[in-house]
């Protein structure tokens, strides 16, 4: 049998000091903890706020508690599956015996995480159709307002803006947003939303076209890029983008959203303005081109009209049948006229002329005097006003102002041509000066008297040739030097010394040579 008086020694404990006592030991020894796990049953937040699920590893399970407060400031949301590393603090719950951990932060477990999270929303969100190639806007040619979302602060805005000032200079409007944190992704979204509101006729332009740049950097400093926000920002914009984050070889989600994707900033400003000098280089081929394409036309034009012009009969030959027929007709008009005289001859040479047919002729021609005499000055007036009308157009086109206007305006080009005249002779004499002085400063260079400036003499001999060599010379031979200033005159005293005479250091002061 078991001894009872024993076991009445042991003290008792009810189950709330069992479970409060057990809660204390697990705070005080383990405090604050990092937990590598993989989240399962993670179902999204309560309806109160709160997250409960579970970490677990391939032997043993943890329950784990977000609470609302930290849940809003987390930067990586939970997600069924997903290896990572919680840190918190170990604690108990009384009401069901178990223990777990209170999450304050919480991270994916290394860049395996990261891309495996990355792939499943790369997947959703192409799914949605964001990514598509037909949603891919063409980027204006030549934009007049550039929109630059970017940290105000690094070297990335000063390349972007000193490459688009070399290639076309526009307006560059630039949002400073962070690039790398928590709220880069908002902010980002926010910048390029705020662009797109802007209206085309307000104060701030309405940019043709957005650049969104970064510099390089790791998969988790271009984390806040691959934000569902900016990808959904990207795509809902109205205005093209161009995505240059992190180096050629690096990819975030904006990349694949962007209307295009600059290998570096850089490369993003040269996709966004042409080359000024390009194009106006272009520009002036084509009006070459045009000119020359004129020219062909007007002379392949002028050969056709005077092939056609060969190919038209002349004018004799144009008019020689109707001229004929003309002489014909002429001769048949004269011959009937003399018939029809013959004719009317005959007829009136029995009528009888009387008084009160000649009165009645006169009568009518009377008549019909009065009656042009009434006319005249009407039609004489009418003459008179068109005169006057058109005297008064062409004094209107011939005015002193169109007088003066025209003498100013060849004023002006007569002044123009006289400057580009000035211009042109200051630049042939400054180039001829610059020739000359060039040419001067060559020929005292070459010329000996440089040399014989610095400390060297010119022997001649009585010919006034110049001795180069010492065995042309010999005793008693008349020679002229010539030194920097002037000429003296010389006798060779021996013979020259055969080979160069050698420098023996400290000469004889009682003793001294000459060469002459």
């Amino acid at each position: 049998m078991k001894n009872t008086d024993s076991l009445s020694n042991v003290a008792e404990f009810s189950v709330s000091e069992i479970s409060i006592a057990l809660k204390r030991t697990v705070e005080d020894i383990f405090g604050h903890v990092r937990v590598r796990g993989e989240i399962s049953g993670y179902r999204g937040p309560h309806a109160s706020g709160h997250c409960y699920f579970s970490l677990k590893d391939e032997r043993s399970r943890l329950e784990a508690v977000i609470w609302k407060g930290v849940f809003s400031r987390l930067k990586f949301l939970p997600q069924e599956g997903l290896e990572v590393i919680a840190t918190g603090k170990l604690t108990t719950y009384p009401g069901s015996s178990k223990y777990q951990i209170v999450i304050e932060s919480i991270e994916p477990a290394g860049a395996g995480a990261l891309m495996a999270l990355l792939e499943e929303r790369k997947r959703k969100l192409g799914a949605e159709g964001l990514f598509a190639e037909e949603r891919k806007r063409p980027l204006p040619f030549m934009p007049r307002t550039i929109g630059v979302v970017t940290s105000p602060t690094g070297a990335v805005i000063r390349d972007i803006i000193h490459r688009i000032a070399d290639r076309f200079p526009v307006h560059v409007l630039v949002w400073p947003v962070r690039v790398q944190g928590e709220t880069a992704g908002a902010e980002v979204s926010r910048a390029i939303a705020g662009f797109n509101t802007f209206d085309p006729g307000g104060p701030l332009p309405r940019p043709d076209l957005l650049i969104v740049a970064r510099g390089g950097g790791s998969l988790e400093d271009l984390w806040g890029f691959n934000d569902e926000a900016v990808v959904r920002a990207v795509a809902a914009s109205q205005i093209p983008i161009i995505s240059a984050v992190g180096h050629e070889t690096d990819w975030t989600l904006i990349d694949l959203a962007a209307d295009r994707r600059a290998p570096t900033p850089t490369g993003a400003a040269e996709m966004a303005v042409p080359v000024k000098a390009e194009l106006e280089a272009g520009l002036a081929r084509l009006s070459a081109r045009l000119k020359g394409a004129i020219s062909r036309d007007l002379d392949r034009r002028s050969q056709g009209l005077r092939a056609v012009a060969r190919a038209l009969p002349s004018p004799d030959q144009l008019f020689a049948l109707p001229r004929r027929r003309f002489d014909e007709a002429a001769g048949r008009i004269v011959r009937a006229l003399h018939a029809s005289a013959q004719r009317k001859r005959l007829k009136h040479e029995g009528l009888r002329l009387s008084i009160g047919s000649l009165e009645r002729r006169l009568v009518e021609a009377r008549r019909r005097a009065a009656q042009c005499g009434a006319r005249l000055p009407v039609v004489f007036s009418g003459l008179l006003r068109n005169k006057r009308v058109r005297l008064e157009r062409d004094g209107g086109r011939i005015t002193p102002r169109v007088t003066s206007e025209r003498i100013a305006l060849n004023r002006q080009k007569l002044d123009a041509a006289t400057g580009r005249l000035d211009r042109v002779v200051r630049q042939r004499l400054d180039g001829a000066r610059g020739r000359l002085d060039q040419t001067e400063r060559l020929a005292r260079t070459l010329s000996y008297q440089g040399v014989l400036e610095r400390g060297f003499a010119l022997v001649r001999d009585a010919s006034d040739r110049p001795v180069k060599r010492a065995a042309e010379l010999s005793a008693g031979q008349e020679v002229h030097i010539q030194f920097y200033d002037e000429i003296a005159g010389a006798v060779i005293a021996g013979k020259p010394v055969a080979g160069p005479r050698k420098d023996t250091g400290a000469k004889d002061p009682g003793k001294q040579g000459s060469l002459f």
